[in-house]
């Protein structure tokens, strides 16, 4: 990205350009499987040394002094990528997507949220999925370190480990990308 002090010397053209390098571009595999989100810049050098094919082109064209080149929405690897069955890696920011960045005890829905172990550490709770929830400040400060029948609080949804399914893995690209539907609905 540009430096908020360098960015007056590009022009507006130059900065459209320069943005639109940055956009996401959905990449499957040789069998239609979604695999990754990279950006236009990637997916372009990918489509040009070979490696990919563009499946849908939904952005336009990038043109050069000497070629035109369509901008990609979607690419197709020409090999195929073998590799586990994916997971969904525990962090704060998964949890918190997962709990909808709701609160698991109030249902109050917000940006700045905590993360909460249902079982408290020192009574031998696990970090794991299904120990871990989206809690407010508030509430979080309400349990402490007890459970919470202890602190006479109640879940409003147990907590689980969600399923890599494409729609959630790449699922925040879809409202600037709609046409990626087709390819991400059934994985």
């Amino acid at each position: 990205m540009i430096d908020a002090d360098k960015a007056h010397r590009y022009t507006p053209v130059v900065m459209g350009k320069l943005l639109l390098l940055q956009q996401p571009v959905l990449i499957l595999n040789v069998n239609f499987e979604p695999l990754h989100v990279c950006n236009t810049k990637r997916a372009l050098s990918l489509v040009l040394s070979g490696k990919a094919e563009i499946i849908l082109n939904g952005r336009g064209v990038i043109r050069s002094a000497t070629a035109e080149y369509e901008i990609p929405s979607v690419i197709r690897l020409s090999h195929m990528i073998k590799r586990p069955r994916p997971r969904m890696s525990l962090s704060k920011r998964e949890i918190l997507r997962r709990d909808e960045f709701t609160c698991q005890y109030c249902g109050r829905k917000m940006r700045h949220l905590t993360i909460d172990h249902v079982i408290p550490r020192h009574l031998g709770g696990p970090h794991t999925w299904q120990n871990l929830v989206a809690a407010c400040s508030s509430c979080n400060r309400r349990k402490g370190g007890k459970s919470p029948a202890e602190a006479n609080m109640e879940l409003r949804r147990q907590p689980f480990e969600p399923k890599a399914t494409a729609v959630y893995r790449f699922g925040r690209h879809l409202t600037q990308n709609q046409d990626w539907l087709q390819f991400i609905e059934g994985w």
